[in-house]
């Protein structure tokens, strides 16, 4: 199969790639790049355990062709720390006991970081709408729910 030129940014570092046109953006990052905090489940689109910002939105990377990133910006769980500081939602997760098994996790951060950019002051429903495309076995929903809605009400207050 002829391989296809991209150029894209991922956690803000320029790549150049030769890939095969049918590859998906999930087995870039884990099987070409060795980011492997986006994780594999189902393949179908239905866990949100892949779930990485294509741009700022949420999207789930086993769906999407490495082609139609050409030009795009990534942004995976391994960008959302600055360095050795974790960003409030992952201090929050930690803080509210919403993390068990962690398979889950990385999806669920990326949903919450895609909401609260993008609406401020989400209510309880919107937030548990943001992150109904992440399954998560372990906690329940409560927990998660609670990290986020924190997170939102100490930047409110700052």
């Amino acid at each position: 199969m002829k391989s296809v030129t991209i150029r894209t940014t991922i956690n803000g570092k320029a790549y150049e790639l030769d890939v095969r046109p049918n590859m998906t953006l999930l087995d870039l990052l884990r099987d070409e790049l060795g980011l492997s905090g986006t994780k594999r489940g189902c393949e179908v689109g239905e866990c949100g355990s892949c779930t990485v910002l294509l741009n700022g939105q949420a999207v789930n990377s086993c769906l999407i062709l490495v082609p139609q990133i050409d030009g795009q910006g990534i942004l995976t769980i391994e960008g959302l720390a600055n360095g050795d500081k974790l960003h409030p939602l992952q201090e929050s997760f930690l803080d509210h006991d919403a993390v068990h098994c962690g398979f889950c996790t990385p999806g669920m951060l990326m949903s919450a970081k895609d909401l609260l950019d993008h609406t401020p002051n989400p209510s309880e429903a919107e937030t548990r709408s943001a992150i109904s495309g992440n399954l998560c076995r372990c906690s329940g929903y409560q927990q998660i729910v609670d990290a986020i809605r924190e997170v939102e009400n100490v930047r409110r207050k700052t």
